[in-house]
């Protein structure tokens, strides 16, 4: 028990860490943002009355000037929703957060999202998810995973003669982002955008699920439902080249094993991720994903597998100024006990 209430006072206290840091800044971040509020400035602010060189006769009621139109700031939908629910593709967070807030405003509105991928033999994975951004710097959200693992049970009952009751996992993410570091930061156009993080994962079917099969996964490493992430990420968007292109790099220190799908280990280990994204059109975009995974559990022949490392292709399209979609193709290894190395999935992000 001690154990237990001391894992979970150092996630929390983490999570914690994190909004506080949050709440003493007051700076405002918008990376994707085409500088209109610069024109919202220049236009004037619009307050109806009369300039000095008006002609005196003019009724006292009658405006002079027409009201200066409002500049909108919002800039492109992008980036996208990962799949963990923070800003990033379909894999790989970046620095770089969706949907900041507005100058001069705390809270942004927020974005929502929905991935749907197929693993093949039988296997699903759908993901809704949902990021609110806080004074441009902050970014709280939240993903749900909801993974049907096809043959797994019947492949298990062939195996142990044992049945299991469960044909799905349930995944929940919590995630808190701070911006540590903004783009162009200190008066330097290289300098990158640097966000820092902690995720929250919670399995509501690991512990169910190692009971019907007598400790099993315990005895192989992953002894616990829920576990924490901590990432450190770098981002920047490349201006100079014949088109866009945005370079991201991080590192992640974790304990999950299958990403959490199958739950989490005592072994902690840095891993590494990137991914690069180019503009091809003012609506198309192109990106490339690699995500290292531990694999630091035992695998059980025929019905669990080694983990493997993570790489994906997608494309999306921007739709207008709120909404994108994407597709992907991407190879996971080996997923519980087939593989998965001719995925497809497409992914929907709406920005409010």
């Amino acid at each position: 028990m001690r154990h237990v209430i001391s894992r979970w006072g150092v996630k929390r206290g983490t999570l914690g860490l994190i909004v506080l840091m949050a709440t003493l800044s007051a700076g405002i971040s918008n990376v994707f943002a085409d500088g209109g509020n610069t024109g919202a400035t220049a236009a004037g602010t619009g307050t109806g009355t009369a300039p000095a060189a008006a002609p005196t006769t003019a009724p006292a009621t009658a405006p002079t000037t027409a009201p200066a139109p409002e500049t909108d700031t919002k800039g492109l939908p992008l980036p996208l929703h990962a799949y963990e629910g923070v800003s990033g593709a379909f894999i790989i967070p970046s620095a770089y957060l969706a949907n900041p807030a507005r100058d001069g405003d705390v809270f942004g509105l927020p974005s929502v999202g929905g991935i749907y991928v197929g693993l093949g033999h039988g296997r699903d994975l759908d993901v809704l998810t949902i990021t609110e951004n806080l004074w441009g710097r902050v970014e709280l959200g939240y993903g749900y995973n909801r993974f049907d693992i096809g043959d797994l049970g019947t492949d298990i009952q062939n195996a142990t003669g044992i049945s299991i009751h469960d044909q799905f996992v349930e995944l929940h993410h919590f995630n808190a982002r701070y911006m540590l570091i903004k783009d162009g930061d200190f008066g330097e156009p290289w300098v990158p955008a640097v966000t820092a993080g902690a995720e929250y994962m919670y399995n509501d079917t690991e512990s169910h699920l190692d009971h019907e099969l007598h400790g099993t996964l315990s005895s192989i490493g992953v002894k616990h439902d829920q576990g924490c992430d901590y990432t450190l990420h770098a981002s920047k968007m490349i201006k100079e080249l014949p088109r866009p292109v945005m370079l991201t790099a991080g590192a992640r220190l974790t304990e999950a094993a299958q990403n959490g799908l199958l739950g989490f280990t005592d072994e902690w280990k840095v891993v590494g991720e990137a991914s690069a994204c180019v503009m091809v059109t003012d609506r198309i975009i192109l990106a490339a994903e690699y995500r290292q995974n531990p694999d630091e559990y035992k695998p059980v022949s025929g019905l669990i597998a080694p983990e493997a490392d993570w790489w994906s292709l997608c494309a999306a399209y921007i739709l207008s100024k709120h909404a994108t979609i994407a597709a992907g193709y991407a190879n996971f290894g080996t997923v519980m006990n087939h593989e998965a190395r001719e995925v497809w999935g497409v992914a929907f992000k709406y920005e409010f």
